[in-house]
């Protein structure tokens, strides 16, 4: 049960329940705190409920065959998934996973409450569709980029988009967690990053860390 307004009302659709629909909602809702690098949902674990990033940051993805994570979104702070309430949504039918990028709180609507709410009221049934498409939306995109994009160009634009969402120039991450990201193996990120170097790009004499140095030539790429 979450007691605190203040959290519950950060929920997208909770100005349109009524009394009785809030009070289900508290009752149910529960706070979950992840260290970086832990799995969220997914692998056969039970279906999971609306999740809310209330800080850190998430990332949904695939496995490939032989184990290859292919990234479908992240979600920041704020952001919500459906996708680990897909036992609510009968449309959703294969299986993804939520991993925590960073060390991540969550406010979790059980999947029966949210199934509930999404029944009894038509604001949160049109917010969970809208969701649901917002996601596809990145899904796309996300597949458009790998099939259809050099990985320097994608390698690039992802640390573009890390530097615009921290702010600095150092973007703290592993070869694995870049690759993750990028849909890519290990091996071709230490390359390309390598060739980023020589290029003045990008410097990577810190160990688990990329410091970007030419700002404007990643753009241009």
């Amino acid at each position: 049960m979450v007691s605190d307004l203040g959290i519950l009302e950060r929920l997208p659709y909770w100005a349109a329940l009524s009394e009785a629909e809030r009070g289900e909602a508290a009752r149910g809702a529960v706070l979950r705190s992840y260290e970086r690098g832990a799995l969220i949902h997914g692998g056969g674990a039970e279906c999971l409920g609306m999740a809310l990033v209330l800080s850190g940051l998430a990332r949904a993805y695939v496995l490939s065959g032989e184990g290859r994570e292919v990234t479908l979104f992240r979600i920041a702070e704020g952001g919500g998934c459906v996708l680990s309430a897909s036992c609510v949504i009968s449309e959703i039918n294969f299986d993804t996973f939520l991993g925590a990028e960073r060390d991540t709180r969550l406010l979790i609507v059980p999947s029966g409450v949210f199934g509930r709410l999404a029944e009894s009221n038509l604001r949160v049934k049109l917010w969970m569709y809208e969701q649901a498409a917002s996601r596809f939306s990145d899904v796309m995109w996300s597949m458009q980029n790998l099939l259809f994009n050099r990985f320097d160009r994608r390698l690039a634009d992802f640390l573009l988009e890390e530097y615009a969402r921290g702010g600095s120039r150092e973007i703290r991450m592993t070869h694995e967690q870049l690759a993750q990201n990028t849909s890519s193996a290990r091996e071709v990120v230490a390359r390309m990053l390598k060739r980023f170097a020589s290029d003045g790009l990008v410097d990577v004499s810190k160990r688990g860390a990329v410091r970007l140095t030419d700002i404007e030539g990643l753009k241009n790429i």
